[in-house]
């Protein structure tokens, strides 16, 4: 085993569910990867594997069917199967937060009536914030639900929605004015519905359409998409939680478990950067030696690997902190910022060992090149993760003159 990105202090059940995972990614997606994201093809076939393993129900109760693991054990996995491909762990991350919102917040009708299925993999979950004006400013949501009885009326357009086409369960942040008076903070005012829908495209049932993906520079494969509610009827019972003006904080609450599987992507990209960097840099001979001789390919892969060990022990740090049932909102945002920063950092340099080479579509540094970016503005750009992280030190540091 390489000595990079070792966890200590792990049981023997969590070193064998990351022994089955890193095999699984061996074996079944780093063979398949390049090929099936240039085509830009959905990988059917890992996702089966993947529900297989039971890796859609890891973090979710034994009393739901679920494994019932913690987030370092599900960040771990996550970085071993982003080493492999980034777009697939998108498509758990998205599932996992929903499911992490349902068991932290929800009714215990809803519990029971979601989480064993999801736990199975029947139920893929996918979750929505972002709007086409919104970017970063969730307090901007426009999309509007309305009280018609014992049903809400939801209306509006959501952006970026991972996983939007092959979800069948939306979590979906909505402004909702009953039982807020205007003048109301506009984070008191928003409400999560869950919303069921048929995958696919289209309308997925009546007052809701998913148009057809995004074509995006990288994150391929993983389908991103719009979601356009025009009079989308949901039952009152959908509420997430039962009560209406909780969801922002619901939603924040589960992008702390965003942000750190963001934070275990950049790890796994990264990783996965400098194991082809080293090894061409021993392949690639340049004035009679392999480049790895060079004293400057020696500095670069030193730097390389110094930045993935750093990211991987803060990412471990941040999931460790939540597990342990305290606000890791801090410990979460330096995660997050660093490992997206120092991924995109690592995949350079070691597109820049391989050369003309790394600008080949048949070298799969190339993929890893395209994808880095997405991390540093998923689940919240660099910016913001630097406003949270000093506000929260300020907190913590107040000066008392």
């Amino acid at each position: 085993m390489a000595r990079l990105a070792q966890t200590a202090g792990l049981t023997d059940v969590q070193r064998e569910i990351l022994s089955t995972v890193r095999d699984f990614v061996d074996k079944e997606i780093i063979p398949v990867a390049t090929d099936l994201e240039h085509r830009d093809e959905y990988p059917q076939a890992i996702v089966d594997g993947l529900k297989e393993l039971g890796l859609f129900g890891l973090m979710i109760p034994e009393e739901y069917g679920g494994l019932g693991e913690s987030l370092l054990t599900y960040a771990l996995c996550v970085e071993e199967i982003a080493r492999g491909w980034m777009s697939v762990s998108g498509i758990i991350n998205t599932h996992f937060i929903v499911a992490y919102m349902l068991k932290q917040h929800g009714t215990q009708e809803q519990k029971d009536h979601f989480l064993p299925r999801m736990a199975a993999g029947d139920v893929r979950g996918a979750f929505s914030m972002s709007e086409p004006g919104l970017g970063s400013d969730v307090s901007a949501i426009t999309s509007k639900a309305v009280r018609d009885g014992d049903e809400y009326v939801l209306n509006g357009q959501k952006m970026w929605l991972t996983n939007g086409g092959t979800s069948s369960l939306v979590a979906v942040l909505v402004r909702s004015d009953e039982g807020h008076p205007e003048g109301t903070a506009p984070h008191r005012s928003m409400t999560t519905f869950l919303v069921e829908k048929e995958p696919g495209f289209g309308e997925v049932r009546p007052g809701l359409t998913i148009p057809g993906k995004i074509d995006k520079m990288g994150y391929k494969g993983v389908d991103t998409t719009e979601l356009i509610m025009d009079g989308l009827r949901v039952p009152a019972d959908r509420v997430l939680g039962g009560v209406t003006g909780r969801g922002f904080y619901q939603m924040m609450d589960g992008v702390e478990v965003g942000r750190v599987n963001v934070a275990a992507r950049g790890c796994g990209v990264a990783r996965r950067a400098f194991e082809l960097g080293v090894r061409y840099a021993q392949q690639r001979h340049t004035f009679g030696k392999p480049i790895a001789q060079h004293q400057a390919v020696q500095f670069k892969l030193a730097e390389m690997a110094t930045k993935v060990e750093a990211a991987h022990a803060m990412m471990v740090n941040a999931a460790r902190k939540k597990d342990s049932g305290e606000r890791n909102d801090l410990e979460a945002g330096m995660a997050k910022y660093l490992a997206s920063e120092y991924c995109k950092e690592v995949v350079e340099d070691s597109f820049r060992i391989h050369g003309g080479y790394g600008f080949s579509k048949e070298y799969e540094i190339e993929r890893l090149y395209r994808e880095a970016p997405m991390l540093l503005i998923g689940e919240g750009t660099a910016e913001i993760q630097k406003m949270i992280i000093g506000r929260r030190l300020l907190e913590e540091y107040r000066f008392q003159g």
